[in-house]
């Protein structure tokens, strides 16, 4: 159990950022930075008031604020991040900035200001490319071609894996890597395809899917994924290391998660295919080996329980994600 710690959650107000919180608040200080706090998934939740949370408005691009905050931190979760392909594709310049150099401002001001027991940093399952089918953390990455855009976060990612690795070898500093699998659950707000099918399920609209739909993904639950996480914070193996973290017994096509989706939903909707615009991922599908030997950590939530819990949450929010949706400018 983490304790009495003050903890700093970079990316705080986002989806796991949030759901992180929430298992931490009870018994520690967090720091929760993030651009915004109105429109992201800490606004669905109960935490804004909460006595143990501090939040603060910074930009990861300003060193001289996150060197204020650093100090006296004990424990550092960096996922402050550009994601979404969409996002990426319209503003990739922005997107290798915040990666990467925001990932390094944090790493040079923890370096300079600060001596923490942990530094978990988020990267990515894209940085193995378009087909990984049962991959380590030792498999071969991705060096694709600079002229497709799709690919410049998984670059800024690993690039980032690089410097946080150095970092720990050159200055001792306790860093551990995970790389998220296609996490889904309650408080995901945005651009995600499993709200976007929830969504249009409830409405009995539509479901446009990308490509043929065979695109084959492995769906992890949030809570899963949060115990993993805080395996990855406290285990005294686990620095220096890279981790995978993904449940691949919920392995299914995109086409067969929109199908899913519309029976839980007893849905009227029906499924239209939609060319993507964009290079997809045909199969990403995680060794977690590694994880449950170092981590102890075994995935328990099933797909069709997953789904039934998000698709419970996203109907008590129901208004509230149709209006996000219109001021944000993107289809659910």
């Amino acid at each position: 159990m983490i304790k009495n710690k003050k903890i700093l959650i970079t990316g705080g107000g986002g989806f796991i950022g949030v759901n992180l919180a929430k298992r931490l608040v009870k018994d520690n200080q967090l720091i929760l930075l993030d651009m915004n706090f109105d429109n992201n998934s800490l606004a669905f939740s109960d935490l804004k008031n909460n006595k143990n949370i501090k939040l603060v408005k910074a930009d990861i691009l300003d060193i001289s604020e996150i060197a204020k905050i650093v100090p006296d931190v004990q424990i550092v979760v960096h996922m402050a991040a550009m994601v979404g392909v969409q996002e990426v594709l319209n503003n990739s310049l922005y997107t290798l900035d915040v990666n990467y150099i925001g990932t390094s401002n944090l790493l040079k001001a923890i370096s300079q200001n600060s001596n923490p027991e942990r530094v978990i940093f988020f990267s990515t399952s894209e940085i193995y490319g378009s087909n990984a089918l049962r991959i380590s953390e030792e498999g071969d990455t991705l060096l694709s071609t600079a002229q497709n855009a799709r690919w410049c976060y998984c670059i800024s990612k690993l690039a980032a894996e690089h410097l946080a690795f150095s970092y720990f070898r050159q200055k001792g500093m306790p860093v551990v890597i995970v790389r998220p699998f296609n996490v889904f659950g309650p408080l995901r707000v945005g651009d995600h395809v499993v709200l976007r099918f929830i969504m249009k399920a409830l409405k009995n609209e539509d479901m446009e899917v990308y490509g043929d739909g065979t695109q084959i993904r492995a769906w992890c639950y949030i809570d899963d994924f949060c115990n993993a996480l805080l395996k990855a914070m406290e285990v005294e193996g686990a620095k220096g290391q890279a981790f995978n973290i993904g449940n691949p017994l919920n392995t299914l096509t995109i086409y067969a998660l929109a199908k899913k989706i519309i029976s839980l939903c007893n849905s009227k909707s029906k499924i239209v295919f939609k060319e993507p615009g964009f290079k997809d991922i045909d199969l990403r599908i995680p060794d977690i080996s590694k994880s449950g030997e170092i981590l102890k950590f075994t995935p328990k939530i099933e797909i069709e329980e997953g789904l039934t819990k998000t698709i419970e949450w996203v109907k008590e929010n129901f208004d509230k994600l149709s209006l996000r949706a219109q001021e944000r400018k993107y289809v659910v």
